[in-house]
């Protein structure tokens, strides 16, 4: 093979290293554990990234692809995770970050009229790793809805109500919990889950179970945090609710984190 002229491994005479050097926005297909099914197909939009010393030009970006390739197409908690030391290893860094970035489908059905429709969910695999140890976390975001209290009890008809988004960001004790196990967690917590199909009946349940569960923005960060903190798996959540107000021109937001 021709001897070719390796620019990366040239020194830099600038003297700053830098943090975060890699690749982005590669998509990549998956098949993830699921409880229903033993598993799903997906496609992840992933990121890879490691340090990169003061003393050298740039990094190896065909390496990240060939190391993500060299693991296969069937990924979870457990084999993503092994991932990061063939990084550190073949890149020569002391730190790598990954992030698998990709929709969860759920057959949920309707809650009078049984009627199934799939529920798409975004789900995110982060993994910071050094040679000595690795933080795995995982995030699910859920939407929702939520109805104020305060109109509630002003209003002599009705109460505003609006959908929402909760990013539920958890890192595991032990054994992780299965992802549609956190969704149904976050979900519990607010005044209505949401549906793909509802048929008549089902959209009057909704409405009134809504009505007669108000939460505040606040409340839905609370129920959830509380609702954590009942886990003895999770050591440490970050919990973010936006509501999308119907009646306002802005969204109202809340945000707990359990201190490590």
């Amino acid at each position: 093979m021709e001897n070719l002229t390796d620019i990366q491994n040239q020194a830099d005479s600038r003297n700053l290293a830098i943090d975060r050097v890699g690749v982005k926005n590669l998509r990549y297909p998956l098949r993830i554990r699921d409880k229903a099914n033993s598993e799903q197909g997906t496609v992840a939009t992933i990121s890879m990234a490691v340090d990169l010393p003061k003393e050298y030009k740039g990094t190896h970006m065909s390496r990240f692809v060939e190391v993500l390739n060299s693991h296969g197409p069937v990924l979870d908690v457990h084999t993503i995770s092994g991932i990061p030391d063939e990084l550190l290893s073949r890149l020569n860094a002391h730190r790598a970050h990954l992030e698998f970035r990709f929709p969860f489908f759920l057959k949920k059905p309707a809650p009078v009229t049984g009627k199934e429709g799939m529920m798409d969910y975004e789900v995110i695999f982060d993994v910071d790793a050094s040679r000595e140890e690795q933080e795995f976390i995982v995030t699910v975001l859920v939407p929702v809805t939520t109805l104020c209290p305060c109109s509630k009890a002003i209003s002599a008809r009705g109460a505003h109500n609006q959908r929402g988004i909760v990013t539920y960001a958890v890192k595991f004790s032990g054994e992780p919990i299965w992802i549609e196990d956190l969704i149904r967690l976050v979900e519990r917590c607010a005044s209505c889950e949401l549906y793909s199909v509802l048929k008549r009946p089902d959209e009057k349940h909704v409405t009134e179970q809504a009505y007669d569960n108000p939460v505040f923005v606040e409340d839905l960060v609370r129920n959830v945090a509380s609702a954590s903190d009942a886990q003895p798996g999770i050591s440490w959540y970050k919990v973010e609710a936006e509501n999308f107000e119907s009646i306002h021109n802005h969204n109202a937001y809340a945000v707990i984190e359990k201190k490590a």
